[in-house]
């Protein structure tokens, strides 16, 4: 009989204490893909890094490191981001060596620019304004390809929040580690400045992403209609910037695609290749 033993998921959670909506989505996606690829369920075990300098091992099959606030330079020197970076090189070993199972990982917003720090394939520099609610997101032409956004519109809309950008991609080093940009952010003609990387696959089973995959509207809609959170914005960026993230988080054609195909079409790939008995054994039963 073949086992169906549960996969076992890492969240580790860089949001330092602040609350947040991303770790409840990450939840969530987790807990719905439970049973839903090929009857695998699926467990998270949630790691606290900043906060409390909670860094998993490599006896997880998935891994899930989140967003969160502040500047990814914050934490230089810290015993957190010096064991967060050996667990990125012993992942990024195990994976590069072709060892089973696979570990499957993302890395989003907070994360994604501390991968790029740590593996110094391109630069990580403030924004000269900050990035601050749902935009186009343009795949490359290996982008428009991996099975990440293949099934997406080009562009495809996300949930963009950041102070800091990744630039300038050293391409001899991406090439070296066997890295690809996937996607870049919204085309601005009248704004002569370089694009900003949106997406990087670091190999077949790790991937990082600038913008926040997890974002429901539902989640948004509600975080975004409090009181404080309508003020604040309207504060700092404007009446037709509210109106504006509101309209977007209302369309089906924006986020919830997003939300719906990312998060959880990487599990499935994850489930898949760490159990390959069970799916070869299904798809034989007709």
């Amino acid at each position: 009989m073949i086992s169906t033993k549960p996969l076992r998921a890492a969240i580790i959670d860089l949001y330092n204490g602040v609350p947040n909506q991303g770790m409840r989505c990450i939840k969530n996606l987790i807990t719905e893909s439970s049973g839903a690829y090929y009857g695998v369920p699926i467990e998270f075990t949630v790691f606290d890094a900043r906060a409390k300098g909670e860094i998993p091992d490599l006896s997880f099959d998935i891994y899930i490191s989140t967003g969160g606030p502040g500047s990814p330079f914050d934490s230089e020197g810290k015993t957190w981001e010096i064991n967060y970076f050996n667990f990125l090189d012993d992942l990024w070993h195990y994976n590069s060596a072709k060892l089973t199972p696979p570990k499957y990982a993302m890395f989003i917003c907070h994360s994604y620019q501390m991968v790029a720090r740590h593996f110094n394939f391109a630069e990580v520099k403030p924004r000269k304004k900050q990035s601050f609610g749902v935009y186009p997101v343009h795949q490359t032409e290996v982008g428009a390809v991996d099975p990440m956004f293949k099934d997406l519109p080009n562009p495809f809309h996300a949930a963009d929040f950041r102070d800091w950008q990744v630039l300038q991609p050293r391409k001899d080093l991406m090439d070296e580690m066997g890295a690809q940009i996937l996607c870049l952010e919204k085309e601005r003609p009248h704004v002569k400045l370089e694009r900003a990387v949106m997406a990087i696959r670091l190999l077949k089973e790790m991937i990082a992403l600038q913008f926040h995959p997890e974002a429901d509207p539902e989640g948004m809609l509600y975080h975004f209609s409090t009181k404080e959170q309508k003020t604040k914005i309207i504060d700092e960026f404007g009446q037709a910037k509210y109106d504006s993230i509101i309209a977007g988080l209302k369309d089906p054609g924006y986020i919830e695609r997003t939300h719906k195909h990312i998060i959880p079409g990487f599990l499935k790939r994850a489930v898949k290749n760490n159990r390959p008995e069970l799916v070869e054994s299904l798809a034989g039963v007709r």
